[in-house]
């Protein structure tokens, strides 16, 4: 056998596009990807935590640029994935990691909070995919992963519009994968149970709420960030070549039975 199977997993020179990167996730995928090696555009709407997350990453020998964009502006979407081809020449991953999320019972949500939501998470998604999807398709390859969630595949309550906000993007994975196959673009989709994050980490602290979490958890812990990143990597690298329109549940086992 004549393969190199080490080059499977080589993402050293690669350049990558993270949106929500100032996020708990966002940050855990940057460091990750800088110790392998990855240039990274790194977009979130909160410029001062982007600047805190460049510095972090001054320790690995890769570029860090920042892109401050509001993912509720297609404008800016569009503006910001253009300065980043500009800058870099190039966008070999796209982590379309950006997400937001209001718990309240279905009977509570205002207007507002659809907008908050679903901008951000389906809209945002699909046109930051779309930008980033046209200059991979003139590259004819490219990695897009988008960030579902175990709620795209369970009626959790108080989470009425995330989860419908994220089963569109499992189901945009699909079909983003099944039209840009041709192009050599891999689409697909990390769908994260529950993960210690600043966004869930005042829910967590409800000894009841966490009791009932762990309980339906096989493996028996809340998950980390860091839980994300093998799959993550997995999916960046050469080694995932052949496999697309994919949505990978990571939860402890919680969507066994």
């Amino acid at each position: 056998m004549n393969t190199d199977y080490k080059s499977l997993f080589n993402l050293a020179g690669k350049i990558a596009l993270i949106t929500g990167a100032a996020g708990s996730i966002g940050r855990e995928f940057a460091a990750a990807l800088a110790q392998n090696g990855v240039s990274l555009a790194l977009l979130d709407v909160r410029q001062e935590k982007l600047e805190m997350l460049k510095r972090e990453l001054s320790r690995y020998q890769v570029r860090v640029e920042i892109f401050p964009c509001n993912l509720k502006n297609t404008r800016e979407i569009k503006e910001s994935v253009a300065k980043v081809v500009e800058s870099f020449g190039r966008i070999d991953i796209l982590l379309n990691h950006a997400g937001l999320n209001i718990r309240k019972p279905a009977l509570e949500y205002s207007e507002e909070d659809w907008h908050s939501i679903v901008d951000v998470n389906a809209k945002g998604a699909f046109f930051m995919a779309q930008q980033v999807g046209r200059y991979m398709v003139e590259q004819k390859r490219g990695k897009i992963i988008n960030t579902a969630s175990v709620s795209s595949v369970r009626g959790h309550p108080n989470l009425c519009i995330y989860a419908m906000t994220k089963g569109a993007v499992a189901q945009m994975t699909k079909v983003l994968a099944n039209e840009w196959a041709r192009y050599n673009i891999n689409v697909n989709a990390i769908a994260p149970g529950y993960i210690v994050t600043e966004q869930t980490e005042e829910y967590l602290k409800d000894e009841k709420v966490y009791a009932g979490i762990l309980s339906k958890i096989p493996m028996g812990r809340i998950g980390r960030p860091v839980d994300l990143v093998g799959t993550m990597l997995f999916l960046s690298s050469p080694a995932s070549d052949y496999l697309t329109g994919q949505t990978i549940l990571i939860d402890g086992g919680r969507t066994i039975d």
